[in-house]
C-alpha cells in the first residue's frame, strides 16, 4: 500500500503519482521523489506566515465566508468596490484555508508596476521580506525564489510560463485580479483556465 496521498504532494508530482500508483507499489526511485515530495509540502507549511486581516477593509467581514468557499469549490468570483481590499486580503484568505503549500499562489497584475506594488504590501502585511514567501516576477526581473508561496506576475507574463508548464503545475491557486477590464490577456487566461478545470481537479 502506498503511504502518500496526491493532497500530501506538490501539485507537480500528483498527477505522475496517481499514474504511478495504479500499480499498487512504487518503485524504490519513485518512493524517494514522492517522499521528498511530500517533505517539501511540510516545509512550505511549516513557512506559511501568521495571518491577520487588516481591519478598517470592507472586505474584511467577508473573508470567513471567503475562506470556506475555497475549501470547496474550484472557482470563486469576487466583487467590489474599487479599494475594498481585494487585492491585498484574498491572497491572505487563500493562505489561510492552507492553499499555497502544494504550490505558489499566482496573482496577476496588469502592469508590472502594480505586481511590484502589490506583493511589497502583501508582503509588509505579512512581515516577510519581499522575495522570500511573497515574490513578484515581471518581465526583466523576477523577485520569487523556492520558499515563494504567494507570487504576484502580470497576465503576459503567466501566459508566457504556460508555454513551458501547460498545467501549472508549480501553482496550487491562481487569482486573475482586474478580470472585469477583459483585456485581450485576461481573456486568454481565463479561456485556458477553464480549460484546465477539468483537468486539474485541485
Amino acid at each position: 500500500m502506498n503511504e502518500f496521498e496526491p493532497s500530501q504532494l506538490m501539485a507537480r508530482d500528483a498527477f505522475s503519482f496517481e499514474r504511478a500508483s495504479q500499480r499498487k507499489k512504487l518503485s524504490p526511485k519513485e518512493a524517494t521523489k514522492f517522499r521528498a515530495s511530500s517533505e517539501e509540502v511540510e516545509r512550505r507549511r511549516a513557512r506559511v506566515p501568521r495571518i491577520e486581516y487588516q481591519t478598517d477593509l470592507p472586505i474584511r467581514t467577508t473573508l470567513p465566508e471567503i475562506e470556506k468557499i475555497l475549501n470547496t469549490n474550484q472557482v470563486l468570483v469576487v466583487a467590489g468596490e474599487t479599494g475594498s481590499g481585494k487585492t491585498t486580503q484574498i491572497p491572505l484568505a487563500c493562505l489561510k484555508s492552507g492553499l499555497g503549500v502544494r504550490g505558489m499562489i499566482g496573482h496577476t497584475q496588469p502592469r508590472r508596476l502594480a505586481a511590484r506594488s502589490v506583493a511589497d504590501r502583501i508582503a509588509t502585511e505579512l512581515g516577510v521580506p519581499l522575495g522570500g514567501e511573497v515574490g513578484f516576477a515581471v518581465r526583466f526581473e523576477d523577485r520569487a525564489s523556492p520558499d515563494t508561496l504567494v507570487k504576484v506576475v502580470t497576465d503576459g507574463l503567466l501566459l508566457t510560463e504556460i508555454r513551458r508548464d501547460r498545467f501549472l503545475n508549480a501553482y496550487d491557486t491562481i487569482i486573475v485580479d482586474e478580470a472585469h477590464k477583459r483585456s485581450q490577456n485576461i481573456d486568454f487566461l481565463l479561456g485556458y483556465l477553464k480549460t484546465l478545470l477539468g483537468k486539474r481537479k485541485d
